[in-house]
């Protein structure tokens, strides 16, 4: 068993779909996830925000600029009457229901019911693809099985439901599901969060003891910076768990940062492969990796507050750390990067919405300080606290930047450094230069 799964952007089209099955068909028995046709779910926030800003009308109109879009979709993917009717009786019943909540009584439920119908729309519509091409397959709906409580995976019970499911269908080669869609523990429709069909493929391949995961993107791997901002950048062959996870949690767009977790759990590999160029090697992710690379990739993450907090007592004020984690814990807050003396504590955090709160708690131990528009630069590869060389390299580069903070220690696999954002790009291309343009590798 294999499990692949494909974004927004790979299905983004009727073109795209078709390259799809090219690459799902055949082989070996597979799940495949797919995400929402891309822009549907950018699309679907906008129609909740109308909603909470109680304006109907408007709701009903961005329901409306979806036909052209699923129409030419329909109209170049499927080429059988029944098929096409059967696509356009699909769309005609979710306009209707996108267009039927209330105003005066829209919920965070109906929220996440419109948010889960994209991927209702492009199972549906691949699904309808493959039965015209003969391809034995079989639709399963994610809400069927992906169960969370408190917003986590459960595992067992996930588990024996897909069991379940793939025995009563033995004889069927192909499976396609939703990504990023589930129940709570209310047997409530809920996601996983913006990225989560990442997520769902690797909780899929740990409950069926998949032989590998696959993430299909649009680039060729996980490249060792981000291709956006620096020239040259280069696929990097294959990283450990908790090196792809560092990357992803710290920036790294290709993947979401949950998504090694449940992979790790079960021992199982993830490959990062590229759905434009499905030759192409890709990434492996798996327990160990035996490429020789002291430093694997560079990333950054933005949208960072630095927030740095001075004890109004003296030196070694007891319980003032405590004090300090137990607000961010209260508040649901994770901290970034983290740096203390004897008198104060300096950190970040990327999740604001609590901020106004978090400062004013804060406040009863110490003075404050708050700086918004800043990036963390993050390099990760194995065990570079050991490696001098790599530490005097990335200080170095970075001697002339305005540094906010910088972490190294905490983890064997990380360095991450605070820079304002206005710097971040400046600060990838001087880490590249000194990390890979040089004799270091």
């Amino acid at each position: 068993m294999l499990v692949y799964k494909f974004g927004g952007t790979s299905v983004g089209s009727a073109e795209r779909m078709m390259q799809v099955s090219d690459i799902i068909v055949g082989g070996d028995q597979k799940i495949v996830v797919l995400s929402a046709v891309s822009g549907t779910t950018n699309s679907l926030v906008t129609i909740c925000d109308a909603y909470y800003a109680n304006d109907k009308t408007l709701a009903d109109k961005l329901v409306e600029d979806f036909r052209p879009k699923y129409d030419k979709h329909i109209f170049e993917l499927l080429h059988e009457e029944a098929s096409r009717k059967e696509a356009n009786a699909l769309m005609e019943e979710k306009y209707a229901l996108l267009k039927s909540y209330n105003v005066d009584s829209f919920s965070e439920l109906e929220e996440r019911e419109i948010h889960a119908q994209g991927e209702l729309i492009s199972t549906k519509l691949m699904q309808l693809y493959l039965q015209e091409k003969g391809v034995n397959s079989a639709l399963i709906p994610a809400l069927d099985f992906m169960r969370t409580e408190n917003g986590e995976p459960l595992y067992p019970e996930i588990e024996n439901r897909l069991t379940k499911i793939l025995q009563e269908n033995s004889d069927i080669d192909l499976f396609i599901t939703q990504g990023y869609i589930c129940t709570n523990e209310f047997e409530q429709v809920d996601n996983l969060k913006r990225g989560g069909s990442d997520y769902t493929a690797s909780i899929i391949g740990a409950c069926a003891g998949a032989k590998e995961v696959q993430i299909w993107t649009d680039i060729d791997g996980m490249h060792n910076n981000d291709p956006r901002f620096v020239e040259n950048t280069k696929a990097v062959e294959c990283l450990t768990y908790d090196e792809a996870a560092e990357l992803a949690y710290f920036g790294a767009k290709i993947l979401h940062p949950l998504t090694v977790l449940p992979a790790k759990r079960k021992s199982i590999p993830v490959r990062l492969k590229n759905t434009m160029v499905p030759e192409a090697f890709g990434t492996v992710i798996g327990p160990q990796c035996d490429h020789t690379l002291p430093v694997k990739s560079i990333a950054a993450k933005n949208d960072i507050v630095a927030i740095k907090i001075k004890s109004s007592r003296m030196l070694m004020a007891y319980g003032f750390l405590k004090n300090v984690f137990q607000i961010f814990e209260d508040h649901q807050t994770p901290i970034d990067m983290i740096t203390t003396s004897e008198v104060a504590v300096s950190l970040t955090v990327d999740k604001t919405d609590a901020l106004p709160q978090i400062i004013k708690d804060l406040e009863k131990f110490g003075k404050v300080e708050v700086d918004h528009d800043h990036s963390i630069v993050c390099v990760v590869g194995q065990s570079l606290i050991e490696d001098t060389t790599v530490v005097s390299r990335v200080v170095n580069a970075i001697e002339n930047l305005s540094v906010r903070m910088i972490s190294y220690g905490g983890s064997a696999n990380n360095i991450s450094i605070l820079v304002p954002t206005k710097n971040k790009n400046e600060a990838l291309n001087l880490l590249h230069n000194a990390l890979y343009n040089e004799t270091l590798v």
